[in-house]
């Protein structure tokens, strides 16, 4: 792999983890464009836990606060840390959900929806569902200390649709955030630390898969230059999408979503598949 090609797909992945428009396809369409293999899954997953690294040190006040708030209340049962030992429970079920039933559906991931046109369609879906998210539902002003039990279990189950390639996960998960009720800020709080363990847990189960001999396959100067690339490029899409949700509405990705379905439909699907 070139150094050019190391920070393209860091750029790819960094850009794409948190807004909602699927990290995943668009790391398979840059393959597909690139005429790229790579060998396993293992540098997909190494980008992955850079974007996850830049969400802990981002997060990394707010996830002291929480972790010690959770101990705390369970030591001394301290009513000022209930909120804190709440949202870790949230966190913790939202997490179980997806890894679960993540685990049960991933033998059903077929190399169909690898192809562009599957992943055409997954984007189109994740778009028309920002649009009623947007135009069809109001926003709620709920925050953390408002949620419930019932949050995490509609977010969690939200997050497991995006083992389809093609579904965001920060989208997912952001829209089924606005669906309970919670505000776009509290909302994309939740998404962003709920990647930490969903990116690390699914990096621990699929290590067995992943060729770890990439290292001597890609160049450990390319994948070093790639991890920090992503992280960095996390960091700044963290930062631009929090700024945006304050701004701006959640519809401009979904015209994004369906202008790169209609170009992975129209000039992709001749493509050779690379899996």
């Amino acid at each position: 792999m070139s150094y050019f090609e190391a920070v393209l797909f860091g750029i790819v992945q960094g850009i794409t983890e948190f807004i909602p428009v699927s990290s995943t396809a668009h790391l398979i369409i840059t393959e597909l464009v690139l005429g790229y293999n790579f060998p396993g899954l293992a540098f997909e997953i190494l980008l992955h836990i850079a974007s996850a690294m830049a969400v802990i040190v981002f997060y990394r006040k707010d996830l002291l606060e929480i972790g010690r708030g959770f101990f705390s209340y369970l030591n001394l049962k301290n009513e000022k840390d209930l909120v804190h030992f709440r949202y870790g429970l949230f966190l913790l079920v939202a997490t179980a959900i997806t890894g679960t039933l993540g685990i049960l559906l991933k033998g059903q991931i077929q190399d169909f929806m690898k192809t562009p046109s599957f992943m055409a369609a997954a984007l189109a879906v994740t778009g028309i569902f920002l649009i009623i998210i947007e135009r069809v539902h109001h926003y709620g002003d709920r925050r953390e200390k408002d949620m419930v039990f019932r949050d995490s279990i509609i977010v969690g189950l939200g997050q497991t649709i995006a083992v389809i390639p093609g579904i965001s996960r920060s989208g997912s998960t952001l829209i089924a955030a606005l669906f309970t009720g919670l505000s776009r800020e509290t909302a994309a709080r939740y998404s962003f630390i709920l990647v930490i363990p969903v990116i690390l847990g699914s990096s621990v189960l699929t290590v067995g898969e992943a060729q770890m001999d990439m290292w001597s396959q890609l160049g450990a100067g390319p994948l070093l230059l790639s991890f920090a690339t992503s992280f960095i490029f996390s960091w700044l899409s963290i930062i631009w999408l929090i700024d945006f949700l304050r701004k701006k509405r959640l519809i401009f990705f979904a015209f994004y979503c369906f202008v790169v379905a209609f170009l992975i439909h129209s000039y992709l699907e001749a493509v050779p598949p690379t899996y």
